[in-house]
């Protein structure tokens, strides 16, 4: 079996994300994600907001947000890795 073909599940990618992002993966998992990516529209939308935050984050800049924001986020990525979405 080709390793590239592979699935991984979300939970994964999400253990992972920081790690692709920063390219700190080897060949084949990058290729896994890649394909993984492809079909999955809620962790491509979770690599583009790890994208975001490390651009914002290396610009120097920071916002204020509430402090509910991080409970929501959390809960959001708790309910789609547990497939309520």
């Amino acid at each position: 079996m080709n390793p590239s073909k592979v699935l991984i599940s979300c939970l994964e990618m999400f253990r992972l994300i920081s790690d692709y992002v920063d390219e700190a993966v080897d060949p084949a998992l990058r290729q896994r994600m890649q394909n993984h990516f492809k079909d999955c529209h809620h962790c491509t939308a979770i690599l583009d907001g790890t994208k975001n935050v490390v651009r914002l984050v290396g610009d120097g800049r920071t916002f204020n947000v509430p402090p509910s924001f991080g409970k929501k986020l959390f809960r959001k990525l708790e309910e789609h890795l547990r497939g309520d979405n």
